[in-house]
Parts: structure tokens; sequence; C-alpha cells
């Protein structure tokens, strides 16, 4: 039975495509900025002690980038085998996957709620807290917890609109929330005077609400594809082939959290509470130039991952070649506004002189070559929208596991470079990736796009 939907994958142009598909996904990731931007403006504006609480809400990032890893284990694992199934034809396997990474992503969240609720302050005080900044990372953290099951579900199921062309409803699933997020957030700060505590019950109520509507759709009569009771009971034959592919985003993700823990420890080795702070922003605008790239992923990869599933190879090779030239243009972009225009950002968080002086030249070094990273991310990502879940993985850990994180100890300890070291490591790691993950993509190109490999590890049906 043919497949109908919003935007034929399978038909349509595919520049057009892709651009209906990344527009609403970009703006959906950068109004996901807004949602943890606010957090971050009103708390580094806080009376008194902004600085502190500032520094305190950075140390919870590890936590935060793991549980939204495992969102991105489940979601971003399914939801292209899922458009592969379509583009096959075949809907009822497509629906069995999303069952199944549905009842997942539930289990999940009630694990790590319950281990990181337990572990929390001995994870911060490794994580680089202070006496002068625990409670605040506690106070914010602790709220946090409660919704982590809104978290997987909003982040988790919201891949499966996408990945189906529904690129527009899949966008309202974050503007819902950042907005109810915007609004609610000097309400509860302020207004009730709750500081961080009031950031946080802002961020799960909104979260909570962004669930509901990722519910009601994939519950609802508009999706191509349905939550249904009867696929919501864990087989591991379909289970386990979402694992292996979602090892790459989840590895992304993942060890984003495991070097904020190396970074933080060194800098609090180094530089103290401002090194940390100056971090907290840096790391901030990071996650502000991978979202247009992960918006423009999400974007196109429902049109490879369909189109090579119904082996349409001349159609997947046009997609790819669009991804990279637009990626280029997104990275090339932002390095430019980073380089000439630091202050305007750094000034969004925290305008106190001390942060600023240190915060200007590290946001420089650090980010000096993340111009390259858009070929890297084209390239990674498009191994992810065909399923090529060994050959992502190595290269989602080439940059910060074997790289990125041996760099930072090689420069502080056996150089001696101690505070620039950690910045300057960064984009030595950056240059280094994207040259090796371009290679491997230019010699697998041909052999990748002309026959269709078989999923690994076992078949869906």
């Amino acid at each position: 039975m043919e497949i109908r939907q919003k935007n034929d994958l399978g038909r349509d142009s595919v520049g057009k495509l892709i651009l209906k598909l990344s527009l609403p996904a970009i703006a959906a990731q950068l109004i996901n900025a807004l949602y943890n931007m606010v957090d971050r403006a009103y708390i580094g504006h806080m009376p008194e002690n902004g600085h502190l609480a500032l520094t305190g809400l950075g140390l919870t990032f590890p936590i935060i980038m793991l549980i939204a890893a495992f969102s991105a284990l489940i979601g971003m694992g399914g939801a292209p085998l899922a458009a592969i199934k379509m583009g096959e034809g075949n809907t009822r396997g497509a629906e069995k996957i999303l069952g199944n990474c549905f009842a997942a992503l539930i289990g999940v969240s009630v694990m790590l709620t319950a281990i990181f609720l337990i572990f929390e302050r001995p994870l911060l005080m490794m994580f680089g807290a202070s006496a002068f900044t625990i409670e605040y990372a506690m106070d914010y953290l602790t709220i946090y917890l409660t919704g982590t099951i809104f978290v997987q579900i909003s982040l988790g199921m919201n891949s499966f609109i996408n990945t189906q062309g529904f690129a527009k409803t899949g966008m309202l699933t974050v503007v819902i929330g950042a907005v109810l997020n915007i609004a609610l957030d000097p309400l509860f700060i302020f207004g009730m005077n709750l500081g961080v505590k009031g950031a946080a019950l802002a961020t799960v109520i909104s979260q909570a609400v962004s669930a509901v509507w990722v519910l009601f759709f994939l519950f609802g009569k508009k999706t191509v594809l349905k939550i249904r009771w009867k696929n919501l009971r864990i087989q591991w034959k379909v289970l386990l082939p979402v694992l292996a592919l979602g090892v790459s985003p989840f590895t992304m993700q993942a060890t984003e959290s495991l070097l904020n823990v190396v970074l933080n420890s060194n800098l609090q080795r180094y530089g103290g509470d401002t090194a940390v702070g100056a971090m907290t922003i840096i790391s901030s605008a990071m996650q502000i130039f991978m979202l247009p790239l992960q918006g423009l992923a999400q974007g196109t990869q429902p049109v490879i991952s369909y189109n090579y599933g119904a082996q349409k190879m001349d159609r997947v090779r046009r997609a790819f070649k669009i991804f990279l030239c637009a990626s280029l243009g997104i990275s090339t972009t932002v390095w430019l506004s980073m380089m000439v225009f630091p202050q305007a950002f750094i000034s969004i968080f925290n305008n106190k002189p001390e942060m600023m002086e240190a915060t200007v030249p590290a946001i420089r070094v650090f980010m000096s070559a993340i111009f390259m990273m858009g070929a890297q991310i084209a390239c990674q990502q498009t191994f992810v929208a065909v399923g090529q879940a060994k050959i992502s993985l190595l290269m989602a850990m080439l940059r910060k596991v074997v790289l990125l994180i041996p760099l930072v100890y090689l420069f502080t300890r056996a150089f001696g470079f101690g505070l620039w070291g950690i910045y300057a490591a960064e984009p030595v790691a950056d240059f280094l990736a994207s040259c090796t993950t371009m290679t491997v993509f230019a010699v697998m190109y041909r052999k990748l796009f002309q026959n269709k490999k078989t999923l690994e590890p076992t078949k869906n049906n």
C-alpha cells in the first residue's frame, strides 16, 4: 500500500523537500536554544550572586545532556529505521519500531530519574562544584530530574513526527514548550522569588506540555505512523537495530556530557569559578551553533532515509550534496559571528567586567575551527540516515573521546599550557576529526550510494 503524507518524500523535489522540512526544524532548534538561554540569562542577571548561580547551573549540564542523549539513543535510532521501512512500503514494521521505542523511553525515564536523584550531590562535586556553587546546582537539578519522563517523550518521540515529514508539527512541539518557558521564567524566578528553583520548575512544566502535544499527535488521526498498544511490548529483534543505530547520536551527546565533566574539573583546577562560568557561556555558544545544524540534519534525514529504503540513490546523492553545502554555509557564518562579535553574545548571560575579560579571548580560541564542523556533521549524520551504525558510531566518538579529551590532558599536563591548553584542545580536535570524517566518507561514497546495504544487525518485519 502506498503511503500518502503531507510531503511526498519519494517524489517531490529534493531541494524543496529539504527546505520545507529543514526550515521548521531549524526554527524549532533555535527556539529550543531560547528554552535554555532564557534560564541562563535570567539566572546570570540575578542580583548579588547571579554569576555563582550561573556557574552552578553550568555544573548540571553533564547530567542534562546525558538525559537528552538517552532520548537520542531511542528516538534518533528508531526514526531513520522507521523512515526506511516506510520507503519500503512496510508501515506495519515502522509502527512496531515506533511502539517499541515509546515503551523503551518510558523505562529509561524511570531508571535515569532514580539513579541521578540518588547520586546527585557526589556527581555534582565530581563535576567541579565548589562550596559556593553546589547549592545552586542542587536546587536546579533536583526539580529538573522530576521531569525526566517529559524530556524523553518530547525529544525522543518528536523524531518520529519529523521523520514522517510533519516538520511543522515537530516544530510546534518545541515552540509550545519554549514560549511557555519564556513566560514562566520571570514569574517564578523573580515574581515568586524562587531563583534557580523557579527556572527549573518553569522548564519541567514546559516540557510536560510539549510531551502531551507529541502524544496527542502520535495517538491521533493525522499521523501516518500511530502508537498502538499492541506494539508496546518490547521485542528485542525490533529494538536491537534501533539501539545499534542510536548509539551514534547517543555517543555524540553522551560524550558531550563526559567532555563537560573533564572541562569543568580542569577549569576549576586552573581558573576557579570564573573559568567554569566562562565555559558555561562558551558551552551555550556551542549549543546554539549546533542547533541549526541539528535542525538541518533533522530535515534532511527523512529525505535520505526514505529514498534509501526506496532504492532511489540519485535522490539520496542529491540530498547529501545539498546537506553538505548548507552545513558548511551555516558553520562558516557562525564562526565569523563568534570571531567578530563575541561580546554581544557573552553580554546576554553576564556583563560583569571580569567575566567578559575571561570569556572573550577564550571563546575566540575555543571556536576558531568550527567552520569545518559543517562538513563533519553532514557526513556523519548521513551515515546515520542510511543505517550505517558502526561507521557513524566511530565517527561520533572520534572528535570528543579519541581526540578532544586526551588533548585536554596532553596540553594542560604534558605541555604545561594550563588554562589555555583547555581552550586550544577544541580547535585541534575539530580540525583532525573533520578531516578524518570527510576522508572516510569520500572513500565509501560510491559503494554506499550505488548498492543498498542490509541494515545491521538484523531485519525488522
